[in-house]
């Protein structure tokens, strides 16, 4: 799992069966310090709550369908929860 940041959603007019109403929200992943990290991806909001701008935690592959309970889902992404608190604890080397 991995931590990213809502910044749109996608409609798409055609999509596999197994897409249709679902929720297509974009991506961004984001590091430790909430700094943007890598590209942004396209995932399935497998909660149906989430929103632009909310902090979420992912799952990459087979495992962002399973909340879902179908087969067969074409996905890269799932949304799995809306992280409502956020703390990093910055260890100093010994």
């Amino acid at each position: 799992m991995f931590v990213a940041r809502v910044i749109g959603n996608l409609i798409c007019t055609h999509k596999n069966d197994n897409l249709r109403g679902l929720k297509l929200m974009i991506a961004q992943p984001v590091d430790e310090r909430l700094n943007d990290k890598g590209k942004p991806l396209v995932a399935i909001d497998t909660i149906g709550q989430s929103g632009v701008g909310d902090l979420v935690y992912l799952a990459k592959s087979k495992e962002s369908a399973i909340p879902l309970g179908k087969d067969l889902i074409p996905s890269d992404a799932g949304i799995m929860g809306i992280i409502e608190f956020y703390n990093v604890e910055k260890r100093m080397e010994e």
